[in-house]
């Protein structure tokens, strides 16, 4: 009886590739941002360990005692990096029981300073106004105070990621001789890291408003606008009439504000993105604001290019940009002026060069 032929294994070029989220690259480097998620916000920190934990698990080849090693190691990295739960920035207090602990004071604004026993160790409260909440966090914790914040501002913002926020008030004060014990809490009053520090606790966060530019120069204008913290590249000026053209950089500087957006007294808060500056030629002066902003400069020849700076201004075939005339190729009188001061036909590669 003849042998049967053998059916020819599959090559491992027909192999299905494996997905990228099964290569054991994907699954080491879903346990590397663990850590550093969970430095900026424990919730997010413990949502990367969850996916992490998922891809390690799932459809894993590795043996089981090197799931649960990585399992171990990725819940160590992220317990490293956010507070212990028992000493958490909520202030609440530990269940009362036979071995409960005396709950931890956090003192509020406006309550007197704790007064330190005659055997507890006392210093002087560190100065963190002004600094960012995440190192004002970190330093505390590291002298051993406990550690809330809230925003200062009026409206009772969630504070999340640290990093984004910046300290305008804390309790106790700075300099205030404090008793240094497990007990003791800092509590900051903060705002984004962006946004001015409001005068007192609770109230709005002070924007600066826009001055009054009109009739200033244009390089006091923009001077006055980058005073209030707006990047210099987000002041842009532009011509005030609708037919004007800036010159070039450095050539407008005695021109003078017309219109500005935003307008007088407006907030110039941190998403103001452009302040445009509307400029006029000191000779032509600001239009009528009655007008609108689609005013034109006269332009008695009708070419585009106002009669101020235009060297022929009865002349619709020549202006400054083709002082010898509009390059055309068709025939007739389309290009003559109203007085016969120029050329009737303007320019014509047929007649002043050899191409045709």
């Amino acid at each position: 009886m003849p042998a049967l032929p053998r059916t020819p294994a599959p090559s491992p070029s027909s192999a299905q590739p494996t997905r990228w989220w099964r290569t054991n690259p994907a699954r080491v480097g879903a346990i590397v941002p663990v850590p550093l998620l969970g430095a900026l916000d424990e919730r997010v920190g413990f949502v990367a360990l969850v996916a992490a934990l998922v891809m390690l698990w799932r459809g894993n080849p590795w043996p089981k005692g090197g799931k649960i090693f990585a399992t171990i190691a990725a819940m160590a990295l992220l317990g490293a990096v956010i507070p212990n739960p028992s000493t958490s920035e909520t202030g609440t207090a530990a269940p009362a029981g036979k071995d409960a602990r005396p709950a931890r004071t956090v003192p509020s604004f406006g309550a007197s300073t704790p007064t330190a026993s005659p055997t507890a160790r006392t210093e002087k409260m560190t100065d963190f106004l002004g600094e960012r909440l995440d190192i004002a966090f970190s330093r505390s914790r590291k002298r051993g105070y406990e550690v809330a914040s809230h925003d200062a501002s009026g409206e009772r913002r969630d504070v999340s990621a640290r990093s984004l926020w910046k300290v305008c008030f804390q309790q106790p004060a700075p300099g205030t001789v404090v008793e240094n014990s497990a007990e003791f809490g800092v509590e900051f009053g903060v705002v984004r890291t962006a946004e001015p520090c409001p005068a007192r606790e609770g109230e709005a966060v002070p924007w600066p408003k826009m001055p009054d530019l009109i009739g200033k120069t244009w390089p006091t204008a923009r001077a006055a606008v980058v005073a209030l913290g707006v990047p210099e590249r987000r002041v842009h000026p532009e011509a005030a009439y609708a037919n004007d053209l800036l010159p070039d950089a450095g050539e407008y500087d005695d021109w003078r504000v017309c219109r500005q957006d935003p307008a007088k007294d407006a907030e110039v808060r941190e998403d103001t993105w452009l302040v445009t500056l509307s400029l006029s030629s000191p000779e032509n002066g600001c239009p009528d604001s009655d007008r609108g902003q689609a005013v034109y400069l006269p332009d008695r020849d009708g070419d585009g290019d106002p009669d101020y700076h235009d060297p022929y201004p009865r002349d619709r075939n020549r202006d400054t940009t083709f002082p010898h005339g509009r390059p055309h190729t068709g025939s007739g009188d389309s290009g003559s002026s109203s007085d016969g001061d120029s050329d009737h036909r303007g320019w014509s590669p047929c007649r002043h060069t050899r191409w045709c």
